[in-house]
């Protein structure tokens, strides 16, 4: 079988080992082992949310499931909250509070760019009368490569005192979150994207002001109920039946993360993408998010001008059997995005990186051969540890002759 290169926003590549944990057989979901089996994953997840106080619920469905569950529960119908998105999935939480009946109101902000918190603090100072009942925020945004600042994000919310619900979905695990310290109300992630487990478990963080809320909430829910779902998470359970064999690889996934570490994890996804990003302005693509807004798992690049972004994704995936993404919505054709999650090495980024350039060359695209690897190499070896720069140097600045897609 030929091999894949996936550097999709999700779902990534998931390691030998975390597939073969799904080959164990079934247990009984209302069972002792399964009761120990959801404790286990209870107490690797909690210290990637920085929590110790709220309760983990875990549910069976994609990232998408769990912030529906988290604002359906939260919030009933009548109840205004403020949306802050920065991107597609951003927009995705105001979608699913309007189904739900939720007046929203939004603050804007400019693609490629991370929230203002200076223009949240004056947007939550100006609800005098306390009408925001929730703020909606986005830790990580793959549809743009941009990623918040959640830490000061989290004083301006706190001041307010409206309950926050946080999509971590493509964030958690690949740069320290704190939960309990921080004030947030409900964190949502998801199995499919930084744990590099197969996709079908969203875990939802809820603090116990949060409950308090939901305990009073009117919304009409049935499968996505966080309280029916805390109900029989209490005595080992889930409500509905389980995706039990991706709870046994969301497990041993969670092993593998916590036998790395944590920061090995933050800094691993921190130099790939910084690698990426330089590679990507040596291949001439310019980086989409802006400085101080740029996401450790996912990057966003400028499609140049004459390459057709469809025909360039599918050459790397049919010629070359790499895999990126394309833009979304109104950046649909004018950017490529990246992805730093999963169980891909450096040696796997350099390929897929000289796999975009020779298809770049292809399109004849003004390229230094071997620029882009070389960008991200030198990344490699800084933030491997001080090895001589010589043994890469950067390519000639040449203007007598540019290389193309003749030259391959």
């Amino acid at each position: 079988m030929k091999k894949n290169l996936l550097f999709i926003p999700g779902p990534v590549t998931v390691s030998e080992s975390v597939l073969a944990a799904m080959s164990k057989p079934l247990i009984d979901h209302r069972g002792p082992r399964f009761a120990a089996l959801a404790k286990r994953i209870d107490e690797a997840l909690r210290p990637l949310f920085g929590t110790q106080q709220a309760d983990v619920i875990l549910l069976g469905s994609s990232g998408t499931g769990g912030l529906e569950a988290a604002i359906a529960s939260t919030f009933s119908p009548g109840d205004t909250v403020l949306a802050a998105p920065v991107g597609v999935f951003g927009r995705r939480l105001i979608a699913i509070a309007k189904t739900y009946g939720i007046n929203v109101e939004v603050l804007e902000t400019d693609l490629g760019y991370a929230l203002d918190v200076r223009a949240l603090a004056e947007r939550l100072d100006a609800d005098k009368q306390r009408r925001f009942k929730g703020i909606l925020l986005t830790h990580n945004e793959t549809s743009t490569g941009v990623q918040n600042d959640m830490a000061k994000i989290a004083p301006i919310v706190r001041e307010h005192g409206a309950l926050t619900i946080v999509d971590s979905v493509s964030g958690l695990g690949a740069t320290e979150f704190r939960m309990d310290e921080w004030g947030y109300d409900l964190v949502v992630t998801a199995s499919q994207k930084v744990l590099a487990a197969p996709p079908g478990v969203s875990m939802v963080a809820v603090s116990p002001r949060a409950w308090s809320a939901i305990e009073q909430t009117k919304t009409p829910r049935f499968y996505f109920d966080l309280l029916k779902a805390r109900e029989f998470g209490r005595q080992g359970q889930t409500p509905w039946t389980p995706p039990v064999s991706i709870l046994f690889a969301l497990e041993a996934a969670l092993q593998h993360y916590h036998n790395e570490g944590a920061e090995h994890e933050w800094h691993r996804h921190g130099m790939y993408a910084h690698a990426i990003r330089e590679a990507f302005a040596a291949l001439g693509l310019g980086v989409f998010s802006q400085p101080g807004a740029h996401s450790v798992t996912v990057v966003a690049g400028n499609v140049p001008a004459g390459v057709d972004a469809a025909t360039l994704l599918r050459k790397l995936r049919d010629e070359r059997g790499v895999l990126l993404s394309g833009g979304q919505l109104e950046l649909k054709g004018k950017i490529v995005r990246m992805g730093t999650m999963g169980d891909v090495s450096q040696t796997d980024v350099l390929g897929a990186l000289g796999a975009l350039e020779m298809a770049l060359l292809e399109y004849n695209v003004p390229v230094h051969v071997g620029a882009g690897v070389q960008a991200a190499l030198r990344v490699f070896l800084d933030m491997a540890g001080g090895t001589k720069h010589d043994a890469v140097k950067k390519p000639a600045q040449r203007t007598d002759v540019q290389t193309t897609g003749a030259s391959r």
